[in-house]
């Protein structure tokens, strides 16, 4: 049984005014690149985590704070971040890891635990950050690259980009629950949060479902059973867009192929 669902601001800080080491975007020339998408194509972070870094005053232009989104810079300004030199990169790197439970999805752990950067430490000496969530507990297909562009697009919601779950419930999915869900939807408290499909995958066990969804929301598919009554007791990625788990062991990794890279791509064209 498969069935899909019919489909019927950033806000910034301002600057402080009596900051004399603050600049803002009526201070700049007309340049030629955005300041967060030049610091994504440095390798620091993606365009949306250099918002925060951005109204969070970490980030110089040529000595001053710039706390404005939308600030514009010159490719030939000096860009600090955290008072240490940024470059754009010019090599961007793109990697494909069958994370296995029992690692955090980041690249600094403040707790010590086991991070995905561990598990592809002998793949590049580039600065990658993984695109998207996978919590501790789950498992699958998570991409780590420095293209910041691409990063930004395939964590946009409104990308559409195909995520497909494999789920493992405790108890069995009512049929009445599988119509409500894909039908209504699940209340949260951060608001509805709905699946494009949901399928049973095996007839025989009805605690497995496979879940197509494109929300980037926190434990997003773990929170919706919950809040129908059931636990999650196996939540596994096995498609992100394109890509497949097909000879990928758990705990490993290999490299997107040109392919893979320009299909991926040309999806945002």
């Amino acid at each position: 049984m498969i069935m899909k669902r019919n489909n019927g601001k950033n806000t910034s800080k301002p600057a402080n005014k009596d900051d004399k080491h603050t600049i803002t975007a009526k201070d700049s020339n007309d340049s030629s690149i955005r300041l967060n998408k030049y610091i994504a194509n440095a390798g620091i972070c993606s365009r949306r985590e250099a918002d925060n870094y951005i109204t969070d005053g970490r980030i110089k232009v040529n000595g001053k704070i710039v706390k404005e989104l939308g600030f514009k810079i010159n490719k030939t300004d000096l860009v600090t971040v955290d008072n240490k030199k940024t470059e754009l990169r010019r090599k961007f790197v793109y990697i494909l890891l069958n994370k296995p439970r029992g690692y955090i999805t980041t690249t600094k752990d403040p707790q010590d635990r086991k991070t995905v950067m561990e598990l592809i430490s002998t793949a590049t000496m580039h600065r990658v950050y993984p695109i998207g969530r996978l919590d501790r507990n789950s498992s699958g297909l998570l991409i780590l690259t420095n293209d910041g562009d691409l990063a930004n697009d395939l964590m946009h919601p409104s990308k559409n980009i195909k995520k497909l779950y494999a789920v493992t419930l405790d108890k069995a999915l009512t049929k009445d629950d599988f119509v409500k869900i894909v039908t209504e939807g699940v209340n949260l408290e951060d608001g509805l949060a709905t699946v494009d499909e949901l399928a049973y995958t095996d007839p025989k066990d009805l605690k497995k479902v496979g879940v197509n969804i494109h929300s980037g929301k926190n434990r997003i598919i773990r929170r919706m059973f919950e809040a129908m009554g059931y636990t999650v007791e196996k939540l596994d990625r096995v498609m992100f867009g394109i890509l497949t788990k097909k000879d990928i062991p758990s705990g490993k990794w290999r490299y997107l192929t040109d392919k893979e890279v320009r299909i991926l791509k040309s999806q945002f064209k």
